[in-house]
């Protein structure tokens, strides 16, 4: 593994993280918030600090496997720390810790945040929220990938690094070409999104932050109320994009492609339509079971968690926290599934846990035929057995991981539903949790050091576990 190549690499994401803050910039110099020499200094340093780094290394001919995992993980430390900047001069967020903290909540799309007061902070802040989000979202090295075309093959070994999902989904041979691809539709959608959400009546600035926050499943809202800010048109509109958003990518192109069946012909789509289904209907009839009135506001609300909490996006429109304690647990549940394999979304993901419920299945077939050879198939497709086994050891240190945060929280002194809900929505990259980190509070109160535990398991949930805990490992310093 060589250092240079590393460095190299980051040089080129520090450029694209100094363009990136030209859009705050814009937005600061519009609306007067004297915040533009603080974005044109830190741009200038971005340059200066990428140049520096571009000087003494050269362009290595190809990545190893060893470099694709150092780098991706070193990234997104170097992002958030730099993300953080903005926050600290708006002097909303005097603390580093607090800043860094709601610079990793934004590029994992994790959408916990510890202010108290969103709409206090200049404009340019709160698109640079949102901005940082819809980066994250869709992946800066799959960005850099498809900008950067001198990774070639090195390109590869990011993308495998970062890319959400077991099974990652090549549109195109070039990976390059797949990034490019995946990053348009990307964008197209956030386009479309932001144009239904003006024809509601949202402002133009409202309505591209929120766009943001929803296809990247983050959750970052310029309003204190969330969506619950807005009229029911607008709401339902966000319901149909957090739920593009946390589906197969590769499902959109084909289907813009003109294969109308694309959709319904996925497994994992069936599946993740399934999911929301059921929780849908028993999140409806245990609330009438406790005895609130069927209106349509009571229908628009209970699918819009439902879809809020599996996508992983974290949007609110009502106090879940309020409703049966049993519908509490559907969405914790759901934090633990969330989205699609290549789609924005956070958690174990569809098609991991459609594959270990076909495990059990298979297990149980076992105890009556010993001998029977029953293989796992997604549709027609068996599963390899590298991919399997795979499945098996992430969910089991998903579990493992969420545990340990669990009694670091407590341990902490925070109460028990609170350290669940705050390990499950760092780790799944949701956003609201249970309990002190629920739905209408934030993460001001956590301990120093238990935003930094937070921090950590936002990063190696984004980045889903073994890209970051193999760094750690003996066999990856021989």
């Amino acid at each position: 593994m060589k250092p240079s190549n590393i460095i190299y690499t980051i040089s080129f994401l520090s450029l694209i993280l100094s363009i990136a803050l030209l859009f705050p910039l814009a937005f600061s110099i519009y609306y007067r918030d004297g915040l533009e020499f603080a974005y044109v200094m830190q741009i200038a340093i971005l340059l200066l600090f990428g140049s520096v780094l571009k000087l003494f290394t050269e362009k290595p001919p190809e990545l190893t496997i060893r470099e694709g995992f150092m780098t991706v993980t070193l990234t997104w430390l170097v992002l958030s720390l730099f993300g953080s900047i903005p926050f600290m001069f708006s002097g909303f967020v005097p603390s580093f810790t607090d800043a860094f903290f709601e610079a990793m909540s934004g590029f994992t799309t994790t959408g916990a945040s510890i202010l108290t007061d969103i709409e206090a902070l200049p404009k340019s802040v709160l698109f640079w929220r949102d901005m940082t989000q819809w980066m994250g979202g869709m992946g800066v090295i799959t960005l850099a990938v498809a900008i950067f075309p001198y990774l070639g093959t090195g390109g590869s070994q990011l993308f495998k690094a970062e890319a959400p999902g077991p099974i990652k989904d090549k549109i195109s041979p070039r990976i390059s070409e797949t990034a490019k691809i995946l990053w348009f539709i990307y964008f197209l959608l956030t386009v479309a999104e932001i144009v239904l959400l003006i024809f509601g009546g949202v402002s133009f600035f409202e309505s591209v932050c929120t766009a943001l926050g929803t296809m990247a499943t983050g959750g970052f809202s310029p309003r204190n109320a969330s969506i619950a800010a807005y009229p029911a048109y607008v709401q339902y509109i966000v319901i149909l994009f957090m739920f593009l958003a946390g589906t197969n990518f590769t499902l959109h192109y084909w289907f813009l492609k003109g294969r109308l069946s694309a959709y319904t012909q996925n497994p994992e789509f069936r599946f993740f339509a399934g999911v929301i289904a059921i929780a849908f209907i028993l999140i409806v009839v245990f609330r009438m079971i406790q005895g609130e009135t069927f209106s349509e506001r009571f229908i628009r609300g209970s699918l819009f968690q439902t879809i809020s909490i599996i996508t992983t996006t974290g949007f609110i429109t009502e106090d879940y926290e309020k409703w049966p304690f049993v519908t509490q647990l559907i969405l914790l549940s759901l934090m633990f599934i969330g989205g699609c394999t290549t789609s924005t979304g956070g958690g174990m993901k569809n098609v991991r846990v459609q594959i270990f419920f076909k495990y059990v299945n298979v297990e149980l077939k076992k105890l009556f035929s010993p001998h029977g050879i029953f293989p796992i198939k997604i549709g027609d497709k068996p599963v390899p057995e590298n991919i399997f086994l795979n499945i098996l050891a992430f969910i089991g240190l998903y579990i493992l991981i969420f545990f340990i945060g669990v009694l670091a929280m407590a341990g902490l002194g925070m109460d028990i539903a609170s350290s669940i809900g705050a390990a499950a929505t760092a780790l799944g990259n949701i956003g609201p949790g249970l309990a002190r980190v629920g739905p209408v509070d934030n993460f001001a109160h956590v301990p120093v050091l238990g935003k930094w535990i937070l921090s950590v398991l936002m990063m190696i949930g984004r980045l889903e576990i073994f890209t970051v805990l193999v760094i750690f490992t003996r066999q990856f310093w021989r």
